[in-house]
């Protein structure tokens, strides 16, 4: 499994715009898309709200992709 970690300066991150921003997916629409029918799982349990707040310290899955928030 590919493990990435992603930093950001603000309090969060949407789910969304973190697969954009860790090259998870190429566009919004996948982004949407992959929520929506339950690909991604955010620590640990599947997650179908695009708009989450990922906060350092939680980890996203998608398609084989670890991404660490910090």
């Amino acid at each position: 499994m590919q493990e990435q970690t992603v930093n950001i300066t603000t309090e969060y991150i949407k789910l969304d715009a973190l697969l954009k921003f860790a090259g998870a997916v190429e566009t919004g629409g996948e982004a949407k898309q992959a929520v929506q029918e339950g690909e991604v799982m955010v620590n640990g349990e599947v997650c179908t709200m695009r708009g989450k707040k990922c906060r350092p310290g939680d980890v996203v899955v998608l398609d084989g992709m670890r991404i660490v928030v910090a």
